[in-house]
């Protein structure tokens, strides 16, 4: 179980790797790279927490990962209206053109 969650946490990672190379935009490169390094890094935290449960260390990693999801998305939408108001600052777009 802990293998497979690590397999599928280097894949998610890779798949994000891969988005930050191949696309153009620098909005679909955010994206590619948030989505898919949030869920490589979760389910690679998710096997540490499965793998040191019995030491009571995956109360940290379940910490861990409780923030990533929290402040990822998060980090990721500031960045995303920040990139479009930069894009489009000579059409006179406001912030509230992105919510």
């Amino acid at each position: 179980m802990i293998d497979a969650l690590i397999l599928l946490g280097l894949f998610f990672l890779g798949v994000g790797t891969l988005g930050l190379l191949k696309l153009s935009d620098a909005l679909e490169r955010m994206h590619a790279t948030s989505e898919a390094t949030t869920l490589g890094v979760g389910f690679m935290v998710l096997a540490a927490a499965i793998d040191f449960y019995p030491d009571g260390v995956y109360l940290s990693a379940l910490l861990a990962l409780f923030f990533l999801f929290l402040t990822a998305p998060t980090g990721a939408h500031m960045i995303a209206r920040a990139t479009y108001v930069d894009e489009n600052r000579d059409k006179e777009a406001s912030l509230n053109d992105f919510v």
